[in-house]
């Protein structure tokens, strides 16, 4: 049966719940989570889902389940005892596995090979769905993005789930693109919501400026302006003797 997208970010959130909290006992830090951005930040100590209560309280925090999360509290780049915001997301295994995947599909042509690994990492690609060469699918967390049928991704086109914030903050969510979409070359998508029969022009950047694009939108840029050339001053040659004979 297929995943749903709420099902993905709950099976995620746990997934990486679990890992930081290893990580974070192990630097001995503390590491939060949030429903915003700049939301009510949770000790993820309380959610630990090996443990009755915390299992309890996760399954609470993740019921309903939001669109994006955002962890904090992991340290700055420099701190001896800072939790890499890297490492949090897969295992070392799935991480090297999905990176060579992404290295891979980036030079090959759209097909339903294509898709097929994509799908191998997690993805959850639609039928007939054409990724052209050179597109990009966010190997962070591949589960977290759906396409629906019949979609065509353009060359250049850059898809993530996720976005760093620095000094240990990342947040990371769903992106639903749906069926009969069309995105244009060098599209530049994030966490948001595209519903069906959304075209967007060529270098768009849909997010973080949109989080929901309704069914059937063109979305892009005003075309730039073309202001014509003014027109020539009346000539100032004398033309009356042109063409006569010079003897």
């Amino acid at each position: 049966m297929d995943t749903s997208p709420e099902e993905a970010i709950r099976s995620a959130t746990r997934q990486m719940v679990r890992r930081a909290l290893r990580k974070a006992r192990k630097k001995g830090r503390t590491i939060f989570i949030s429903k915003t951005s700049n939301g009510k930040r949770t000790d993820i100590r309380t959610l630990d889902p090996d443990t009755p209560e915390g299992s309890r309280n996760l399954d609470s925090y993740l019921t309903p389940a939001c669109r994006h999360y955002t962890f904090s509290g992991l340290g700055d780049p420099e701190d001896r005892q800072a939790v890499p915001w890297r490492t949090i997301n897969l295992s070392l295994p799935e991480r090297i596995l999905v990176l060579v995947l992404v290295a891979f599909t980036f030079v090959m042509k759209g097909s339903p090979m294509k898709n097929r690994v994509y799908r191998l990492m997690g993805a959850h690609i639609g039928k007939n769905v054409e990724i052209m060469q050179l597109a990009w699918l966010d190997h962070f967390r591949p589960d977290l993005i759906f396409i629906g049928d019949q979609t065509l991704v353009g060359a250049y086109t850059r898809i993530t789930v996720h976005a760093y914030e620095g000094s240990g903050k990342f947040r990371y969510g769903l992106v639903e693109i749906g069926s009969h979409c069309v995105l244009g070359a060098g599209t530049g998508i994030g966490p948001m919501l595209m519903e069906d029969g959304v075209r967007t022009l060529p270098g768009t950047t849909v997010s973080p400026y949109l989080v929901r694009v309704r069914a059937g939108s063109v979305v892009g840029y005003d075309p730039p302006s073309v202001k014509p050339p003014p027109a020539s001053p009346p000539s100032t040659v004398d033309t009356r003797n042109i063409g006569a004979d010079v003897t």
